[in-house]
């Protein structure tokens, strides 16, 4: 992509208003826009983003065999009420539709999706099933804030598995563990980002959260002193999962951890039969009984993993995007002076794209050197490559990493094999 052909445009402006950082930054450099309190506008640059945050956990979650489906944002009262879950979750947007019909705008998807798999399942041989969406969902938050990280209106990755036992769902969860280890590898925050023990909220007693640790972070979670493990502080007072993480010393007091804070990412819970009873989802097992489905569910929001990554990698100049996620891999910056070195820088543009590479082509002749490289460190694009009369006097470019600062000269001969392994 052209720069020059960009639609937005880089501010020097910090607005007041954002007090986070990924806010702030995310704004300024053109990626999303604030339309009010949790809710943003993403403009291509950040849609480039967070389309390949969902492609990944896409990928990860069809190699655990799960199916993806789009499900309905707008809800009827009538299953929540058969949850019993309408007057008591607070967070939901309700309101009239045509004949004075009572709905909302969908948080979550299990008063949805248990009667929708449950017409598939009859016996034993239907199960086991994991089915998912990314959608966008709707929460009534009282304090949306932290831009990306607490919005009104955001991104979500909801799926739901059902199954014969607990031994299949416990075997399950352990399977999605993983698959999340690896979304946020992937991401470049795996380092970062550890399993924490939490309440279930209006799920069940007990859930398990992937918090990303940053000083920026809402949640305050401590570190298990011996496994990669966290404890969500509203979890410190409820003595079975303390005596079950063996945190308690003879004397009655906690072992010493780690008070840190942290971004939450992801959640996941093992909702055992309490949809599949609300919905009357049972199967017939081998010896011909009737049994409830046992259930599971699995969160992970894409719009607040990006928040998380911009608020964990990035500098005093900018953001800094890992080469998985970044919205262009190379950044080639065009220093010409004149029409004819701008006619090499642009020919480097067109090979490196017509070889695959993800190029954002920074093609304006009216900007100083300066307010480029200024605006580059800001857009975050993991390698920057720059043509101009030195470079081109040398027959090369130049490559500047943006996470390590590192810079080197590449013959040009050589750019598309160097490019590959950057």
């Amino acid at each position: 992509m052209r720069q020059s052909a960009l639609f937005t445009k880089v501010s020097r402006n910090i607005d007041k208003d954002e007090v986070s950082l990924n806010a702030q930054l995310l704004t300024r450099a053109g990626y999303v826009e604030k339309l009010m309190a949790g809710v943003y506008s993403f403009l291509p640059l950040g849609l480039r983003v967070l389309t390949k945050i969902e492609g990944i956990v896409r990928q990860e979650m069809d190699a655990l065999g799960a199916q993806e489906i789009v499900m309905p944002a707008l809800q009827p009262k009538d299953p929540w009420e058969q949850t019993g879950r309408w007057d008591t979750v607070d967070i939901l947007f309700k309101f009239k539709g045509a004949g004075d019909r009572d709905m909302t705008l969908g948080p979550t998807h299990e008063e949805v999706v248990t009667p929708l798999v449950g017409k598939q399942i009859q016996s034993y041989r239907d199960l086991p099933i994991a089915v998912y969406q990314i959608q966008t969902k709707f929460r009534n938050e009282a304090r949306a804030k932290s831009g990306l990280l607490r919005g009104r209106e955001f991104r979500m990755k909801d799926m739901y598995s059902f199954h014969t036992s607990q031994n299949d769902l416990d075997a399950f969860y352990d399977r999605v563990v993983d698959a999340y280890k690896r979304v946020f590898q992937r991401c470049g925050v795996g380092e970062s980002t550890l399993l924490t023990a939490a309440s279930g909220g209006m799920f069940s007693k007990f859930s398990h959260e992937f918090q990303t640790l940053t000083e920026s972070g809402e949640d305050i979670v401590y570190l298990h002193p011996d496994e990669p493990l966290g404890i969500n502080r509203e979890l410190m007072e409820l003595p079975d999962i303390i005596k079950e993480l063996n945190l308690v010393q003879p004397d009655g007091t906690y072992r010493p951890m780690e008070e840190r804070k942290a971004i939450e990412v992801g959640n996941i819970f093992k909702l055992g039969t309490r949809f599949s009873d609300a919905f009357k989802l049972a199967f017939v097992d081998e010896s011909g009984q009737k049994q409830s489905v046992i259930m599971g569910c699995y969160g992970l929001g894409p719009t607040r993993l990006m928040g998380a990554v911009v608020e964990t990698l990035s500098d005093e100049s900018g953001l800094k995007w890992p080469k998985e996620i970044a919205p262009f891999t190379l950044h080639l910056i065009s220093l010409a002076k004149n029409a004819e070195e701008q006619e090499k820088a642009e020919r480097i543009y067109a090979s490196l794209t017509a070889s695959g590479f993800q190029v954002l082509f920074d093609d304006r002749m009216d900007l100083r050197a300066g307010e480029k490289f200024a605006e580059s460190d800001l857009l975050g694009v993991p390698d920057r490559l720059v043509v101009s009369s030195k470079t081109l006097a040398q027959e090369s470019v130049e490559h500047k990493s943006r996470f390590t600062g590192a810079t080197s000269l590449i013959p040009l001969g050589g750019l598309e094999a160097a490019a590959s392994n950057m």
